[in-house]
């Protein structure tokens, strides 16, 4: 027989257990930021990711479970290693409930792998692979931008059909430029035109001479700029400098945002054929969260910023009606809510972990057309979900049914 001093000790831990809330629904909930703060993406995400993130915590109310929500955020260097350094860290000591942005797909891809180990939300706003939501696909992983399929879709198509139908890539070195060009170049085929060849560079690439000359060599009617950020900059501004769109030949750039416009200028910009999830200037709803934006940071939010300002919120809504921070509940509600915010208004998560909604195609202004500043774009179409966005059944991941 145990001693009754032995039981009552064991039946008030009971009770304690019972009444007390856990010491992970006591501490704060806290969201992790991993992104580029120096490096070829920075100004697609960085520091304006993290301010998107305050927006939406803002927003919110500020407090979730009667305390303070609280923010961290890190560089990842662009390196996997980093990235997957930071999230054990964040995940196994710091508390952090939720990890969004992830700029590369290498650093996301690895990140996936240790958020199925520690059974952790995390969303993905700006690296663009595919395969995040194919065969990598994550129970608890939502990718929310864009993809390499929907902007392979809505501007390789785009081009085809206009005569733009031999093509030869400039390409990033790593998954995200080869995404990029295998599902771009897969639109080409499917309507009829040819893929002549490609080359690949390395990321945060300062001189592309020796590339563009074997793209201008090879006589395809368009030059695919499987690439992002400073190395898509880069590119346009040098081929300038080749004489390689005055020669006759044009390029596509497959992902492209706002700020490289920025960087670029109208006059090297104009004419240019782009897809994005957002754009500051379409709708009442855009242009408020734009303009609150800008005031806090001195630049229009590209769609990776926009995206982390709904996903943050999404995420917020979906832990405070599940009422819990539980992974799998938090993603259940997540999937069951609608997205409606200054990003989408047609938002849906899929059980693959794909955020689908509109994309846009739009042309850049030429220099005369633009009334002020980031006024950039004409809109030329608004292509729905259905159309953007790979079909589930296509995707290959062991998640869907």
């Amino acid at each position: 027989m145990r001693p009754i001093a032995a039981l009552v000790s064991a039946a008030g831990l009971l009770s304690a257990a019972l009444i007390a809330p856990t010491s992970a629904q006591q501490a704060p909930l806290k969201i992790g930021v991993l992104s580029d703060f120096s490096s070829v993406y920075s100004d697609i995400g960085g520091m304006g990711n993290v301010e998107a993130t305050k927006m939406a915590i803002e927003d919110f109310g500020g407090q979730m479970f009667g305390k303070p929500i609280d923010m961290v955020s890190a560089d990842v260097l662009n390196k996997p290693d980093v990235a997957s350094t930071i999230a054990r860290k964040w995940w196994e000591t710091e508390g952090v409930d939720m990890i969004i942005d992830l700029p590369t797909s290498a650093t996301a891809l690895a990140v996936m792998e240790l958020s199925k180990q520690y059974e952790k939300i995390m969303i993905v706003t700006d690296a663009a692979s595919s395969d995040i939501t194919g065969k990598s696909c994550s129970p608890y992983t939502a990718h929310w931008t864009y993809d390499t399929y929907a902007n392979a879709h809505t501007v390789g198509s785009a081009i085809v059909k206009n005569g733009g139908d031999t093509w030869f890539f400039l390409t990033a070195d790593y998954l995200f430029g080869h995404s990029v060009e295998r599902d771009t170049g897969d639109v080409v085929k499917a309507a009829g035109g040819k893929v002549l060849g490609s080359v690949k560079h390395p990321l945060n690439t300062a001189d592309f001479s020796s590339f563009l000359l074997q793209a201008q060599a090879s006589k395809a009617k368009i030059i695919g700029l499987a690439n992002g950020g400073g190395d898509t900059i880069n590119a346009i501004k040098q081929a300038g400098e080749f004489g390689i769109v005055a020669g006759g030949q044009n390029l596509a750039a497959i992902v492209m945002f706002i700020s490289d416009v920025h960087s670029l200028g109208l006059k090297l910009a104009q004419g240019l054929i782009v897809t994005e999830a957002y754009y500051w200037d379409l709708n009442d709803k855009t242009r408020a969260f734009g303009k609150r934006f800008l005031e806090r940071i001195k630049r229009m939010p590209t769609m990776n910023q926009a995206a982390t300002y709904s996903a943050t919120l999404h995420y917020l809504k979906a832990v405070q009606a599940a009422g819990t921070r539980d992974t799998k509940t938090v993603m259940a509600k997540m999937r069951e809510l609608p997205v409606k915010d200054a990003f989408t208004d047609n938002g849906v998560l899929r059980e693959d972990g794909r955020m689908v909604h509109s994309m846009y195609l739009f042309q850049v202004k030429k220099p005369e057309e633009s009334k002020g500043p980031w006024d950039y774009y004409k809109l030329l179409a608004e292509v729905p979900a259905d159309q953007a966005f790979r079909p589930l059944k296509d995707g290959g991941c062991p998640l869907v049914k």
